[in-house]
């Protein structure tokens, strides 16, 4: 069992190199060698010569330099003096000549290295949070304001004449919608090859790509970029969860690395890492939700100059809220007072694409690896086919089936926010200026709020689940009763109200299902399965989404509560289960499959592979057994630890041999 990496350490004092003994030793006994001759200062070669003699013999042995240009005492040469007995009494070792600092404190070395690991992980979780909020505040915003220019007919007909940008528009949010479908084929595999690090990186890159392509807004480049946008969502999305996961994870080994399990690099007990899992998924949620706040900034510092008042927007809306179908019928097509100038566009492109080039920064420079490099090799090395069968094998674990109802509500309720009330309840009542205001109490109550995910150090983990989908099923009831008037300021208050209450709901949602799969999935083998499943479940929510548009009011809540009350039945039922002891079913993950060369794989068989908590047991009481077995043998040569293959270095020995002959 390899282990943990730590600090290199000096000697202590009472260690001393035989290497640089006899080093000196010769040194001192060469023919016409003078101390003096090495340095000019006197002193200094004086007590070097002391410090070097007195460690050669018992007695000790001391060369003195002659003073005033004597010679040595009684004609003797250096080596005869440096053999003489002790002149000055001086008791110095040459291990404090050549030995470790007197002041050296082994344990506070240690504990500062172990520090500065633990700041690091720190610098990772911040760094990628922060890139995830650049990463979407860009996107949502650039989608939101290109979306609503492109809706104005009479910005269509100026700027692009019959180019068909509603067209290219509906294709593009048809890009993005459907393409997340076949993620669930190649994101483990692309996670795997690349590393979790670079495939955030890679994702990142996809949608900085998506904002260049909107300085030349065309269909060939509109809606290819769409298209990869879709592609890239669940890569994102998988590598951050797995990404902010290991950090929790690691932070954990780096406080506790005087554990003999995280020495060893053995499983941690169940349930060890679940409040560092909580405390870090509830930061990086804090900082994805202000997205929605800087999705806002066009709005406020551009485009809101330009929009006409509700009086004219909203002058042929008849019904809001739950009577409304659709989105928005009876709109205005004309929602600009003035055109924007092309040099002003390009300016607000050009500082969002400079902040979706800086979110590509932090991710490059600032995070830093998920995994050692042995672990990429040995995630990687189970074989392409295993990792892209394993994520439909672990669908039957009823964990994770239970949770697939939750897993499609929460991608439900954030686009339902986003389109069904903030069109349907917002803007078709206090008009379209006021919809960033709308979406920024959105955003800053669902920051804030996840930091509530933090009881679930002190209360049972249901409770956050619990509480958000209850704030949800009393929401969700009162938008059926409600029918706001149309072109009404005084409904303002109740709008932002039920946004900040609709994202305290979507921050424990959202919050405690993501840290609940890190509390029930701990091996880092299995994560990236885990949270590819979860996204991909979301992704197909947005589709639904997406299709539902022109469905009546009255059927999209019906269709949200359903899905919720579904969800929070079979979570209780799986709760029910775990606390039973009901036995889950886990695939086995396979072995890392190395060809055998180089030092790495010659080493005792590796932690990294994980089996079920059953097979590993057996395992240990197998390797237990045969110790005891050779232990009672006699004549036998004490028990080896068990090794991946037992004639590793033969075969590799041939394999080398071979080589030369060939």
């Amino acid at each position: 069992m390899r282990v943990a990496p730590r600090p290199s350490h000096p000697r202590r004092k009472s260690e001393v190199n035989p290497l640089r003994f006899w080093f000196w030793r010769v040194v001192l006994k060469t023919d016409n060698f003078s101390l003096a001759s090495l340095c000019k200062d006197r002193r200094t070669c004086r007590t070097a010569g002391l410090k070097a003699g007195a460690a050669m013999e018992p007695g000790g042995n001391v060369y003195e330099e002659p003073r005033g240009g004597e010679v040595p005492p009684g004609g003797r040469e250096i080596d005869d003096v440096m053999n003489g007995p002790v002149l000055n009494g001086a008791d110095v070792q040459l291990e404090d000549f050549v030995g470790a600092h007197a002041e050296y404190n082994e344990e506070e070395e240690e504990r500062k290295y172990f520090r500065r690991k633990r700041l690091g992980v720190v610098k990772n979780l911040l760094a990628a949070s922060v890139a995830g909020m650049l990463t979407y505040g860009v996107f949502l915003g650039l989608l939101q304001m290109q979306l609503i220019l492109h809706y104005d007919e009479t910005y269509r007909e100026v700027k692009y004449g019959n180019l068909g940008l509603q067209n290219i528009d509906s294709k593009m949010l048809l890009g993005i919608s459907v393409t997340p479908i076949a993620a669930l084929l190649y994101t483990p595999i692309f996670i795997r090859f690349f590393g979790t690090k670079w495939m955030l990186f890679l994702a990142v890159g996809i949608y900085t790509l998506f904002v260049s392509t909107n300085y030349w807004e065309r269909y060939y480049t509109l809606v290819p970029s769409a298209v990869a946008i879709g592609a890239a969502i669940v890569p994102l999305w998988a590598s951050l969860g797995n990404y902010i996961l290991r950090m929790a994870q690691k932070y954990y080994e780096y406080v506790n690395y005087k554990l003999e399990h995280v020495q060893e690099q053995k499983r941690a007990p169940r349930g060890a890492y679940n409040s560092y899992i909580t405390a870090f998924k509830a930061i990086f949620y804090g900082f994805f939700y202000l997205s929605f706040v800087c999705a806002q900034f066009p709005m406020f510092f551009f485009l809101k100059n330009y929009l006409f008042e509700l009086n004219h927007t909203l002058y042929y809306v008849k019904h809001c809220g739950t009577a409304s179908h659709g989105i928005l019928i009876g709109f205005n097509t004309t929602v600009l007072q003035k055109l924007p100038r092309s040099s002003e566009l390009i300016i607000v492109e050009s500082v969002l694409m400079g902040v979706a080039f800086l979110s590509m920064l932090v991710v490059l420079i600032l995070c830093g690896s998920a995994y050692r490099p042995t672990e990429e090799i040995d995630l990687r090395s189970i074989g392409w086919g295993n990792i892209f069968q394993l994520p439909f094998k672990h669908m039957r674990d009823y964990r994770l089936r239970h949770l697939l109802l939750f897993f499609i509500y929460s991608g439900f309720e954030v686009l339902f926010l986003c389109t069904g009330f903030t069109l349907g309840y917002g803007v078709c009542s206090i008009g379209l200026e006021h919809m960033a205001y709308i979406l920024t109490a959105y955003g800053i109550s669902s920051a804030v709020c996840s930091t509530l995910v933090l009881t679930m150090l002190k209360l049972p983990r249901q409770v956050p689940l619990l509480t958000g989908a209850s704030v949800h099923a009393i929401i969700l009831i009162a938008l059926f009763c409600w029918e706001p008037q149309a072109k009404n300021l005084a409904e303002a208050p109740i709008i932002y109200l039920l946004a900040a209450f609709w994202g305290l709901g979507s921050a424990l949602n959202k919050t405690g299902l993501s840290t609940l799969l890190g509390m029930l999935y701990e091996d880092k083998e299995r994560q990236d399965f885990i949270f590819t499943i979860y996204h991909w479940w979301q992704a197909l929510a947005m589709f639904v989404v997406y299709h539902w548009s022109n469905l009546p009011m009255k059927a999209k809540l019906s269709i949200l509560l359903v899905t919720l009350v579904a969800a929070v039945f079979f979570y209780m039922w799986m709760e029910h289960k775990i606390a039973r002891g009901v036995r889950y079913r886990l695939p086995k993950i396979p072995k890392p499959r190395h060809k055998v060369r180089g030092y790495r794989y010659l080493e005792e068989d590796n932690s990294d592979a994980t089996d079920s908590e059953e097979e590993k047991e057996e395992e240990e009481q197998t390797d237990s057994s045969e110790g005891e077995a050779e232990a009672n043998e006699p004549n036998s040569p004490p028990p080896c630890p068990r090794r991946r293959r037992q004639c590793a270095y033969e075969e590799a020995l041939g394999e080398e041999v071979g080589d030369k002959r060939g």
